[in-house]
């Protein structure tokens, strides 16, 4: 089995997290087939993904998302592939994204 461990930070709050987890999700069931799940909390939330092969959770919170995902065997050979898309398809929804309004002090 092979195990993918991603962190990306971000300015845009929780907020402008959710709505880029949204469409990270909304991806990953019409691109690669992908079963879904949401779960907001009140500092974080959880999408959770799951396929033949692959079971994972996105971790969403105001200033970053922690993906961790398990690959079974057949899925692992593909590993550094597999990572690779995640990746980039995470950096291009957060450079879409504008980041949240600095609160005044």
């Amino acid at each position: 089995m092979a195990n993918i461990h991603i962190r990306r930070n971000h300015h845009l709050g929780l907020s402008g997290a959710r709505k880029i987890a949204w469409k990270w999700a909304e991806q990953a069931e019409s691109e690669f087939g992908m079963s879904c799940t949401y779960e907001e909390g009140g500092d974080c939330d959880e999408v959770g993904f799951t396929r033949s092969g692959v079971d994972g959770k996105l971790t969403v919170s105001e200033d970053h998302f922690e993906l961790d995902a398990k690959l079974g065997f057949l899925l692992g050979a593909f590993k550094d592939r597999i990572e690779d898309e995640i990746v980039k398809n995470l950096d291009e929804l957060l450079a879409s994204a504008k980041p949240a309004a600095r609160r005044k002090k």
